[in-house]
């Protein structure tokens, strides 16, 4: 994802809900009234309920229990540094620990964010947040990401080094990306690793995307069931493949190691951009030949 001169994003908040991929029947949720320009808003902790915080509170521990034999180790063992499971964690305490290990801090957002404020707050070691939480009724299913997704899924991993240069990394490809008017295909990299990514361990495959970590079905859906497809990591065959938002995976992608994704998603995308665009997109469910399955 090397991208020479990185630049950064030009998109001023307006008050608005971003424009984003896919289809729905009401507009994301979120007072984006009161983000600033970039998007990045106050937490405003103290006005979660006692019901948001039990709510949480079961969401984690549903989540956690399902954790061993099924997630990778790395996440596991960072899963902690959330702190106490009682209570949604207050960011500026979070961000603390975090940058301590890593150089990343968490900031809130009103809900989901145009994509170049996305990409540059990733270049910046900032983890975008979303504020509220879902409703008692969405506890096993909420269309678009919440705090407990935003929190649980993703922000054990940015406390690993080389996961958390990857994100800044790919925040900072996501830059160059739009200039080229290639995000779709940064954005199948994204839902096949960093929210729906296996990776092979000596113990078995493990999920470590976010998507999967968070899902209360999918997690042993996608490290045990027989139906979804699960084949090796290839960059184009990824950038190529479309995926689902609305059910469970029907494709996987593993990686060997956090190293082998860092080494290869290191260089300049400009070449493979072009490459992918003049192939066929793939079904989400697509089978070929060249494919390399576990």
């Amino acid at each position: 994802m090397n991208t020479g001169a990185a630049g950064s994003a030009k998109g001023v908040n307006t008050g608005v809900a971003p424009v984003t991929y896919g289809t729905g029947e009401r507009p994301p949720r979120g007072d984006y009234s009161s983000a600033r320009s970039d998007y990045t808003c106050e937490q405003d902790w103290e006005r979660y309920t006692a019901e948001e915080h039990a709510l949480y509170r079961r969401l984690y521990e549903r989540q956690s229990a399902q954790l061993p034999g099924l997630a990778c180790d790395e996440f596991i063992a960072a899963v902690g540094h959330l702190g106490d499971p009682r209570r949604i964690p207050r960011f500026d305490a979070l961000s603390d620990v975090l940058r301590k290990k890593t150089g990343w801090e968490v900031v809130a957002v009103p809900g989901l964010i145009p994509e170049e404020a996305f990409f540059a707050l990733l270049a910046q070691r900032r983890f975008p947040v979303t504020g509220w939480l879902r409703r008692p009724e969405e506890f096993d299913y909420v269309v678009e990401p919440d705090v407990f997704h935003d929190l649980f899924g993703h922000v054990p991993l940015l406390f690993n080094p080389m996961f958390a240069d990857y994100m800044q990394a790919y925040g900072e490809g996501g830059l160059k990306a739009s200039r080229l008017q290639s995000c779709e295909y940064l954005a199948r990299l994204y839902w096949y690793t960093v929210e729906f990514g296996l990776i092979a361990t000596p113990a078995g495959l493990r999920a470590y995307g976010a998507g999967i970590l968070s899902s209360a079905g999918e997690l042993r859906h996608s490290v045990t069931s027989p139906e979804p497809q699960r084949l090796g990591f290839d960059l184009v065959r990824i950038m190529r493949t479309r995926y689902k938002i609305d059910s469970y995976q029907t494709t996987y992608f593993v990686i060997d190691s956090f190293a082998q994704l860092i080494r290869t998603t290191a260089p300049d995308f400009a070449p493979l951009y072009e490459e992918v665009a003049k192939a066929s997109e793939l079904a989400a469910d697509a089978r070929l030949e060249t494919d390399r399955r576990y």
